[in-house]
């Protein structure tokens, strides 16, 4: 069965009861729902714990899709952790501080995306930084310039919703693809799009915060040259 993503309806939930569908035999577990997001589109999966019913806390490292059943989640415990039983109800609950910040900064690479008009060619979410690789001519590209615009629409206090439309709208609407190398979520016919305000929209399968002014200041940090026509730029939240 596929595992139900409770984030993808709130990515504020922090914490929920689940069943153990299955363990496999590398030892992660595969729960009936979860609220950890999983390692996809640049953003790492979420770490945390499960409850047992008695108590017992076991440590999650990482989130990732089963390679084997891309619908089914795998919650990969630390070393040396015990493994509940098929059946049995857990609490599960994120490393909220962790996720909080992803958030944060995942929002501001899209704004990003919007101060950086260009394809872009790569992305990767961390923990409380990130950045953005685009197609950009060769010319200067100035960081306090490219910060002080970021800022702006960050201090814009605009909302940051989710809607859903299908492949089919999409296809007929490819300008909404901003990411020249990695696709939107696909397979279930469906496919979410993240908007802010009146400033971005864009799809993605990602978590965001509510709003802009969660995002806090943000500081680009570096801008590399990373081949004829590709630049890097690095934020941070400050």
């Amino acid at each position: 069965m596929p595992t139900q993503l409770l984030f993808r309806d709130d990515a504020y939930l922090r914490e929920t009861t689940a069943t153990v569908e299955a363990v496999t035999e590398r030892g992660a577990i595969v729960l009936d729902r979860t609220v950890f997001y999983a390692t996809g589109g640049g953003q790492p999966g979420d770490a945390g714990a499960l409850i047992t019913s008695d108590g017992r806390e076991i440590g999650i490292s990482v989130a990732v899709y089963d390679p084997e059943d891309k619908s089914r989640v795998l919650h990969v415990p630390l070393e040396g952790q015990a493994t509940p039983r098929p059946g049995e109800t857990l609490t599960v609950r994120l490393d909220w501080e962790k996720r909080l910040k992803r958030m944060r900064i995942h929002t501001a690479l899209h704004l990003l995306s919007v101060v950086l008009s260009y394809p872009v060619t790569g992305g990767a979410i961390g923990d409380g930084d990130g950045r953005l690789d685009f197609d950009i001519p060769e010319g200067g590209l100035d960081r306090n310039e490219i910060g002080g615009a970021l800022n702006a629409l960050v201090a814009s206090n605009a909302d940051v919703t989710e809607r859903w439309i299908t492949d089919a709208e999409l296809d007929a609407n490819p300008g909404l693809v901003k990411t020249m190398r990695v696709a939107p979520p696909r397979g279930s016919g469906r496919v979410r799009l993240v908007a802010i305000g009146e400033i971005d929209l864009q799809p993605c399968g990602g978590t965001h915060v509510r709003n802009t002014a969660e995002i806090g200041l943000v500081a680009v940090t570096d801008i590399e040259k990373k081949g004829k026509q590709n630049r890097r730029v690095r934020i941070a939240l400050v």
